[in-house]
C-alpha cells in the first residue's frame, strides 16, 4: 500500500469565514495577496444554519478540504468598557453543541497587536446566538463566562472540526490513506477573530452607531496579515 501523501506546508489553504457582505469587503480591501498560501473569503450568510451549510460546502472543495479555518467579522461585546473597533480573540467558541477550542491564540493575539497596533485585544470564551442579543441578555450571557457574541462563529468552528479532510469530506474518522494533515499540532487549526461593534455602553439602536460601524470596518479591512501570520505558525515544526 503506498504511503499517505506527506503535507504540503506551502499549498497549505486558509479559509475565511464572514457572514455579511460589508464583512467579506473590509477583508478584501484590507489585502489580496496571500503572502504563505492560498486563501479563500468565504461569505456564509447570516445566522448558525447558513454557517454550517456554507463552511460544509467549501470543506467537500478539493481545495479548500484542508484548509484551516478562520471565524471573522463583527460581533458584540458583553463587558463593560468594550468599546466599538475592540477586538476579540477566541480562546474557545461555544454553542448549545458544545465548545470548541481555538489553536494558536497567543501567536494570534501578539499578531493583531503589529497588524492594528493601539487597538484593544480581548481574549476569551465567544458565545453562539441565533438572534441579535441585546439589553439584559448580554449580562445572561457574560454571567456565563462569555466575553462576546456573534451568530456565526461556533457553528463555523463546529462544522470545521468536525468535518474530515480530504476528498468526499464529512464527518467522521479519517479514511484510510487520507492525506495527512500539514498542520504539526495535528487535525484542521480553527480560530476566531471578531470586531465589536456593539457594546453594553454602545448598543446599536443608540446614536453613534454609524461611527461605531465605520471603526469596526476599519480594524476588519486590517486584520488579515494577522491571520496570515496565525496561518504560517501554525505550520511551523514543534519542538
Amino acid at each position: 500500500m503506498a504511503p499517505a501523501p506527506g503535507p504540503d506546508p506551502e499549498g497549505a489553504p486558509l479559509l475565511v469565514a464572514c457572514a455579511l457582505g460589508i464583512e467579506r469587503l473590509a477583508l478584501r480591501a484590507g489585502g489580496r495577496a496571500a503572502p504563505y498560501g492560498p486563501v479563500t473569503v468565504l461569505r456564509t450568510g447570516m445566522g448558525p444554519r447558513a454557517a454550517e451549510r456554507a463552511v460544509g460546502r467549501a470543506l467537500a472543495e478539493p481545495t479548500t478540504a484542508g484548509a484551516a479555518v478562520v471565524a471573522t467579522g463583527f460581533c458584540a461585546g458583553l463587558l463593560p468598557g468594550m468599546n466599538p473597533g475592540d477586538l476579540v480573540v477566541a480562546t474557545e467558541a461555544r454553542d448549545p453543541r458544545g465548545t470548541v477550542v481555538c489553536a494558536g491564540t497567543a501567536e494570534l493575539t501578539a499578531a493583531l497587536g503589529r497588524a492594528v497596533p493601539g487597538r484593544t485585544v480581548h481574549t476569551g470564551l465567544l458565545t453562539g446566538s441565533d438572534h441579535v442579543v441585546r439589553g439584559t441578555e448580554r449580562a445572561e450571557l457574560r454571567a456565563t463566562g462569555a466575553v462576546a457574541v456573534d451568530m456565526e462563529s461556533a457553528a463555523t468552528l463546529w462544522t470545521a472540526v468536525h468535518t474530515v479532510p480530504g476528498p468526499g469530506a464529512g464527518t467522521g474518522p479519517p479514511p484510510a490513506g487520507a492525506p495527512r494533515s500539514p498542520y504539526p499540532g495535528g487535525p484542521r487549526p480553527v480560530a476566531a477573530v471578531r470586531v465589536i461593534v456593539d457594546a453594553p455602553e454602545h448598543e446599536l439602536v443608540r446614536i453613534g452607531t454609524v461611527r461605531g460601524g465605520i471603526s469596526a470596518f476599519r480594524v476588519l479591512r486590517a486584520v488579515l496579515p494577522a491571520f496570515h501570520d496565525w496561518h504560517r505558525s501554525l505550520l511551523l515544526p514543534r519542538r
